[in-house]
């Protein structure tokens, strides 16, 4: 028997037989002149980026199968590799060493990886707390030279498809793109020499709920194929060829954890209720159809955001209205009595960029800083056909159930009293068909994204039957840091003391006015959070399904006085890594 130690990434306890994967080692690259000639190479390298953005779009098509949170964290890095294809530092210093130097390209390319890789990785004197935002930025810029490089040299990159259902899956290092090919029913558990508990590959991982050891020294040295072995996602621990009682205390590990998954399917028929008696709604949130068995499983009372890109398929059709109306109106008879709130395509920022070139509603010029400008509701109102399709199928879909609908990246009132002149309008042409439509049509309401949204508030709130606050965009904006991107990965949080009271300014608008508020965004799925919420005055959150079972566990542990200490203290905070801390050890 051996004993390894890792760093523990994705909890869960596994016995399974080891199953390596290797990867063809690219060839030496050397700094020499090309035999070729500048443009040629130049024509080398071009294709070799067109072949690798291909290959992330192909991979982007293949995020379905994954759970929400990892497909969110793989598409953001996606967005992060494809900027770095495109007009970027990289590729402009590339294309001057071959028109320069005269290298290859594959030398081209090396050098300023190597360089600009240096430049973003830890340096001396870094703050503790900024090495590893550094490392992860290395990374990007090393992962899209291998991904280059394999193209240009020709060597192709490994896949897990012969691996054997229920291995553990065990290779040197283990990449993000990697992660997101791999099917958590067939791979049993990872184990990787590589990695750390706070890089992409990590957080993918822990999305995949795939047991997981990364940073295992001489992992690869002890490992043999087929070799028995457990793996302890929460300590760390990694056992091979495991005694007889070893393997007894493993197992009995496993039936505790069974044991936890049948408490939590208890939970699931427990309301979601404070201990002093408030009632807290706990809504899904939605990115594929295929997801309703687990919202309905985990006890959603609805879902609280229906996201609809998912129809848009950018290697289809744009769907028309009766395609559209089908899956709606199959969604909204799902959930029978519960209400399902479906936002209206957000297109723009990272999302949608190769569809909407196709069909001329952008250029690369706009795409500079896709995270501002014309995007979400701003897009659509420039592309009215677009909503106006939309939002036919949608009220047709009504009758099925009860919905409502949600505009996305709202900035002005003004932009909402448009929307409603096309819904009104929408609802005359079909009334004009023949189609039957509710007397009081499902309401709108308004996605609090940004500054100008918080800050305006109380005019959006008489123009809108709801609101939802969108925390993760709002986080973004408001701090000036873009979460797609590691870069700025270490100063993103939502406990921040400005961001704090620009949601206070919304919650107290919305409560003076009577219209329902609900936290859509990734602060819905932290429980401790989530007590400095309802403290605050919210009484609705929607987040991932697989999430609900946590929240639902705090929120029937609390009771509504420690929420609003809780609150209290935190409004007083100006320091947010002391707010950070507060709320992290905050206890019931």
């Amino acid at each position: 028997m051996k004993i390894l130690q890792g760093v523990g990434i994705s909890q869960g306890v596994v016995i399974a037989r080891a199953s390596l994967a290797y990867e063809r080692p690219l060839p030496v690259i050397e700094a020499v002149p090309s035999l070729l000639g500048a443009e040629a190479e130049r024509t080398r390298l071009d294709q070799a980026i067109a072949l690798t953005l291909k290959q992330l779009r192909k991979l982007r098509g293949k995020l379905d199968t994954l759970p929400d949170e990892g497909r969110i964290e793989i598409d953001a890095l996606l967005s992060v590799y494809e900027r770095m294809l495109n007009h970027s530092r990289l590729v402009r210093a590339a294309h001057r060493r071959l028109a320069e130097d005269g290298l290859t390209a594959e030398a081209a390319v090396q050098l300023e990886s190597d360089a600009l890789a240096a430049q973003a990785g830890p340096q001396p004197g870094m703050p503790e707390e900024e090495i590893e935002g550094a490392k992860r930025r290395e990374g990007e810029f090393r992962e899209v030279a291998r991904r280059l490089l394999r193209n240009l040299t020709g060597v192709s990159f490994r896949a897990f498809s012969d691996i054997p259902g229920g291995s553990v899956l065990v290779a040197e290092q283990i990449r993000p793109a990697d992660a997101a090919v791999i099917d958590p029913n067939r791979i049993a558990a990872v184990l990787s020499e590589g990695g750390g508990v706070t890089d992409h590959t990590a957080i993918m991982l822990r999305a995949l709920n795939v047991p997981a050891v990364l940073a295992v020294p001489t992992l690869i040295d002890h490992m043999q194929e087929g070799c028995l072995v457990i793996v302890d996602g929460t300590t760390g621990r990694v056992v091979l060829h495991p005694d007889s009682a070893t393997l007894a205390e493993a197992r009995s590990a496993m039936a505790e954890e069974a044991r936890e998954r049948k408490g939590i399917g208890r939970l699931r028929r427990l309301p979601s209720r404070l201990v002093s008696g408030e009632d807290i709604e706990l809504l899904a949130n939605v990115e594929l159809p295929n997801e309703l068995p687990l919202l309905h499983r985990n006890g959603a009372a609805g879902i609280g955001l229906l996201r609809t890109e998912f129809l848009f398929d950018e290697s289809e059709a744009l769907p028309d209205e009766d395609g559209q109306y089908a899956v709606y109106a199959r969604l909204v008879a799902d959930m029978q009595e519960m209400t399902t709130t479906i936002r209206v395509l957000d297109w723009g920022g990272e999302k949608g960029l190769a569809r909407l070139r196709q069909l001329g509603i952008t250029d690369e010029q706009e795409e500079e800083n896709p995270a501002l400008g014309v995007r979400g509701l701003r897009l659509l109102l420039r592309h009215p056909e677009i909503l106006e399709t939309q939002l036919c199928a949608i009220l047709r879909a009504s009758l099925e159930g009860k919905l409502r609908i949600l505009l996305p990246m709202v900035s002005s009132v003004n932009e909402v009293l448009a929307t409603r002149q096309i819904y009104e309008r929408c609802a005359k042409r079909l009334r004009r068909r023949g189609v039957k439509l509710p007397a009081d049509l499902p309401p709108l309401g308004v996605m609090i994204e940004t500054p100008a949204a918080a800050l305006t508030a109380g005019a959006l709130v008489r123009q809108a039957e709801f609101l939802a606050l969108g925390t993760n965009d709002l986080t973004m904006y408001t701090l000036a840091v873009d979460r797609s991107s590691a870069m700025g990965s270490d100063l993103y949080t939502g406990l921040h003391p400005g961001l704090l009271k620009l949601l206070r300014l919304s919650v107290d608008e919305a409560l003076r006015a009577h219209r329902p508020i609900c936290v859509c965004g990734e602060m819905a799925s932290d429980p401790r959070a989530v007590a400095l919420l309802i403290g605050m005055g919210l009484r609705s959150f929607s987040m991932s399904a697989a999430l609900l079972p946590p929240v639902k566990r705090m929120i029937r542990s609390l009771s509504l006085d420690a929420c609003d200490e809780l609150h209290r203290r935190a409004m007083l905070e100006e320091d947010p890594l002391a707010l950070s801390a507060m709320v992290r050890h905050f206890a019931v």
